[in-house]
């Protein structure tokens, strides 16, 4: 029987769902159950516009589920990857000038080129709250249009700029326009992609960073060799800011708002697009702001503990993204040198990223990963401290400077296992801003621990990199500790509610095939209250990723 022969859209009489009257529900070989929660269907997931009665599971096979992915994977992952790799080009485009004497045109002194890097995360920490708000209320993909076009004209602007005064303001525009993006980003995986295969998208998009790092350090050493009117760093910000407006109709013309609004797919596609997320207990979006949710981000402690483990991963990561050319620079190399030596740096960061994703995919666990990817460069950073800078060590110091690159993988890992252990729309959105407001913290830190003045050596902030990593593996630790316990509450939950308390969580498998599960493995959860946008703490259905 197909979906439209199963129900039909609920009327308003129908548009509540009561807990006094349990709705129960037969599918397949799924156990009956029933929700347990009095929602209004008006303001429930945008996905009841195409499925009618949310809590009545149309089954999606095997072959229904590649078919769509494929597509899903074919028109949104390019438009993510790409997006995001100008964002990383624009942000970045400030190192790159570095080697290229921005710091002596526009007579920067003491901490100051530091606080062209900083200056960014100020902005996007002031718009972050806005930023939320606004992208529950308007069209996601026009609202993400707007703001790659806006920040494509900061950077060619930038280009006028000669003095600090003139930089900083370039660059404060600069993450106001940018300050959406890895929300919008982490949005979009959520809405399309299962819990199981968030982690490898996310992390591709995330590794577009090492793209960028590739391809812009290989475009700005032809474009550093251009002699003319201008100086070299404004040229390469001119350059990068005119090619992102002029690849930003692509968002608007492609990317759709959600998965019931996409163009790609027909009707039963979009069902399978929505039903393939059921599992997830996380649904797609809602255009409604709900203020008791935003009051469950507060009281969660699970918000705290994240924000925590961002902070300490992106104040390391603050500092060598701005100071990376330099530091390879204090190894005793000249500025070209620098600019090629940074290339495989960067295409460690694509395959780490890429690594890190594929094992937690497959393990279906964040925590190892984590925890494993942070030894490296604590190991990589004492040797940089304890190391000499005599020109015998070059090579060494740069061995050890691409072990450091490890921990570009942890950053995508704890955007996917927060976003992947938060439900309900206001609520996802809500958490992804507080996470990016970590992320401006660190990265505001991260620079200013580091100067100019401190070369080659860069005690100061390798020591302060060292401890982050030290404390980062810890945290990780306490987190995956507390998402047991939250577990364990939510069994005994489902147990007083005479669900079965075991179930498996069906939304880490690989849905292009049949598995079988057994007793032992727990029964099958039908995951009928997915789309009545309740948060992971309302569900007790919810089970949290370790």
């Amino acid at each position: 029987m197909s979906h439209s022969e199963e129900k039909q859209p609920p009327s308003p009489s129908d548009s509540v769902l009561k807990t006094e009257e349990p709705v129960h529900i037969e599918s397949g070989n799924a156990r009956p159950s029933a929700v347990t929660h009095q929602v209004d269907l008006k303001k429930a997931d945008a996905a009841v516009a195409i499925l009618g009665d949310p809590t009545i599971v149309r089954e999606v096979t095997p072959e229904e589920n590649r078919k769509v992915l494929r597509k899903i994977d074919f028109w949104i992952m390019p438009v993510v990857v790409l997006v995001y790799m100008l964002q990383q080009l624009d942000k970045s485009s400030l190192s790159y000038t570095s080697v290229f004497g921005i710091v002596t045109d526009a007579h920067l002194h003491g901490t100051q080129y530091s606080w062209l890097t900083s200056i960014v995360y100020i902005a996007q920490l002031i718009w972050q709250p806005a930023s939320s708000y606004m992208l529950v209320r308007f069209p996601l993909s026009k609202y993400l249009f707007v703001h790659v076009v806006m920040w494509g004209v900061c950077v060619a602007s930038t280009a006028a700029a000669k003095n600090f005064s003139g930089l900083m303001a370039a660059r404060f525009f600069l993450g106001l326009f940018e300050a959406t993006i890895a929300p919008c980003f982490i949005t979009i995986t959520q809405m399309w992609w299962k819990r199981r295969e968030q982690t490898f998208r996310l992390a591709m998009w995330m590794a577009a960073n090492g793209g960028t790092g590739m391809f812009g350090s290989l475009l700005t050493y032809g474009l550093g060799h251009i002699h003319g009117s201008l100086r070299p760093y404004q040229v390469i910000f001119l350059f990068i800011g005119l090619l992102t407006i002029a690849l930003s109709p692509i968002v608007y013309f492609v990317l759709p708002d959600s998965p019931t609004k996409a163009r790609f797919l027909n009707k039963e596609e979009k069902i399978i697009a929505v039903e393939r997320l059921r599992s997830n207990n996380q649904g797609t979006e809602t255009k409604i702001w709900k203020w008791e949710q935003v009051w469950d981000v507060v009281t969660d402690p699970k918000t705290y503990l994240f924000f925590i483990a961002l902070v300490l991963c992106t104040i390391p990561s603050g500092g060598i993204s701005a100071f990376g050319p330099l530091i390879i620079q204090g190894f005793g190399f000249d500025q070209f040198h620098t600019i090629l030596f940074n290339i495989p740096f960067s295409a460690l960061q694509v395959v780490l990223t890429l690594t890190a994703g594929h094992m937690a995919q497959v393990l279906k666990l964040k925590s190892a990963v984590l925890f494993f990817f942070c030894l490296p460069p604590i190991g990589a950073a004492a040797a940089l401290l304890t190391l000499g800078r005599g020109p015998e060590l070059r090579n060494t110091l740069l061995g050890c400077y691409y072990v450091v690159s490890f921990f570009t993988a942890i950053q995508p890992m704890l955007y996917t296992w927060s976003a992947q252990n938060t439900a309900g729309h206001t609520k996802k959105t809500c958490t992804t801003g507080i996470i990016f407001v970590a992320q401006c913290v660190g990265n505001i830190i991260g620079p200013l621990l580091y100067k100019t003045e401190d070369k080659p050596y860069y005690r100061k902030g390798l020591i302060a990199n060292l401890v982050c990593w030290i404390a980062l593996a810890i945290m990780v630790l306490v987190i995956t500790a507390y998402l047991s316990w939250a577990n364990k509450r939510h069994e005994q939950r489902r147990i007083a509610l005479g669900k079965p308390g075991k179930v498996v969580d069906t939304s880490l498998d690989d849905g292009s095939k049949e598995k079988k599960i057994t007793s032992e493995d727990g029964e099958v959860a039908t995951n009928e209250q997915s789309f009545l946008d309740l948060t992971d703490r309302q569900n007790e259905d919810f089970i949290y990723v370790l």
